[in-house]
């Protein structure tokens, strides 16, 4: 699942392939935009962790589930 986070004052997003799924990111999020957690924190799939202050999200962006392609396709 490919996640992508805004964080305010910051030139670049963050962009990373997590093995979460879109309800547990979605979770994760508005438990830091609420209040409940201080800060984001998810879980790549290599298993390195990602920590955003909840205070500086400017935005997220949950995509699809990252399909691998294998060999040389034309399309």
């Amino acid at each position: 699942m490919e996640v992508k986070i805004g964080v305010q004052n910051a030139p670049r997003e963050i962009v990373l392939e997590s093995s979460q799924t879109a309800d547990e990111v979605e979770s994760a999020v508005a438990k830091a935009l609420e209040g409940t957690s201080k800060l984001l924190t998810l879980t790549d799939e290599h298993g390195r962790r990602v920590i955003v202050p909840a205070e500086r999200l400017a935005y997220v962006e949950i995509g699809e589930p990252a399909v691998r392609k294998v060999g040389f396709g034309t399309s």
